[in-house]
């Protein structure tokens, strides 16, 4: 993950409610913001300019990138033509995401507008849409590509669906980004529904910071996240800011009276899954290489589920100090110490790691 965002409706909040959600997600290293156009009118217009340019500005102030969200009847609408961009810049915005496309030459010829705004295109459909604006020789450094989200119960992107459209950009070595949703009650997007807002179902009734952590997972595939609906409360803003961005960090729960050592590699170590996989590990082999001649003794050989965090004994010979993520459920060999546990929200990320990819661990 490279950029974490989040998403403002003027038309919804106050300029201060605005300013004050800038300053306390700026604070946390929120660096991007999605924001809609799609239900202003034309007698709304000079209104919305001026709400929409006092925000962005502030935002800019802040180091934050603006997306607004728009589609051709928008453009229609406010007498917008795809070759003058002016009244995007003029409210302050960095770019524009396209909700509804054109029929690609247009999009193309928007990336070399003169204002110099990105040209965001919705991810969501497993189309040819993408490739058609290939086609007609985009400039590639102002294209990027975002998902949709979806405000109605069980109405999200199915994962394997999800995992096609974005391959669809990533083959183009797009920018890419996806929603997750706050879980805070009292939230609202720009819908009058309110079921949640993310891009990805699953993702709907999980802990934000989990959301998150699976676009991690994905190790590039996805590079901005943004929270999708307002307003997030000080504790999720709080626990998205101190993520990694650039590995998945699980929370862990150690047993009680862990010995140091053991301690030290679990929340010291960078760790990585070795390139000749097994179905039942993820196994981190250089700590044994660091602690080699320590006496690793066993201490809680109890049997071993999915999820569990092992540290071999020093019973297993050159095997002392190996750490192991079970991807199964066995049963222990009475050599094997059972240090602690990924959190059960979690334990689905773990089928993510791939070969030589790095992780971490963090007290749950």
């Amino acid at each position: 993950m490279d950029k974490l965002g989040i998403s403002i409706y003027p038309e919804k909040s106050s300029i201060k409610e605005m300013k004050e959600y800038i300053d306390i997600t700026s604070e946390n290293g929120f660096d991007r913001i999605f924001t809609c156009l799609l239900s202003v009118s034309v007698e709304e217009k000079d209104e919305v300019v001026k709400k929409f340019k006092t925000i962005n500005e502030y935002a800019a102030s802040k180091g934050m990138m603006v997306i607004a969200d728009v589609n051709p009847k928008v453009f229609e609408q406010l007498n917008i033509n795809y070759k003058d961009l002016t009244f995007f810049k003029e409210i302050g915005a960095d770019g524009i995401r396209l909700d509804m496309g054109f029929t690609g030459n247009e999009e193309s010829l928007m990336t070399f507008n003169e204002q110099g705004l990105m040209i965001e295109i919705n991810m969501s459909n497993d189309t040819k849409y993408i490739d058609l604006i290939m086609n007609y020789m985009p400039n590639t450094k102002k294209l990027i590509g975002c998902h949709n989200f979806y405000p109605h119960n069980h109405s999200g992107l199915n994962y394997d669906h999800f995992m096609k459209c974005t391959e669809n950009f990533k083959k183009h070595g797009l920018r890419t980004a996806a929603f997750i949703t706050s879980q805070n009650d009292d939230t609202f997007g720009p819908w009058p529904v309110t079921d949640g807002l993310p891009t990805l179902e699953m993702h709907r009734n999980l802990p934000i910071d989990i959301q998150a952590k699976h676009y991690i997972a994905m190790n590039g595939f996805i590079d901005d996240v943004i929270i999708s609906n307002c307003y997030p409360t000080d504790d999720e803003i709080k626990k998205l800011g101190s993520l990694r961005r650039d590995l998945i960090t699980f929370d862990i729960d150690l047993v009680e009276d862990i010995p140091e050592i053991e301690e030290k590699i679990v929340l010291e170590e960078l760790h990585f899954n070795r390139g000749d996989i097994s179905d039942n590990f993820i196994r981190s082999t250089q700590p044994r290489v660091k602690y080699r001649g320590h006496d690793f003794k066993v201490f809680n050989a109890v049997d071993i589920k999915k999820g569990d965090v092992i540290i071999e004994s020093s019973e297993y010979g050159h095997y002392a100090g190996e750490l192991q993520i079970a991807l199964s459920d066995m049963k222990n060999s009475g050599k094997t110490n059972v240090v602690g546990r990924i959190k059960e929200e979690e334990l689905f990320l773990i089928d993510l790691i791939k070969p030589w990819q790095k992780f971490m661990f963090r007290r749950g």
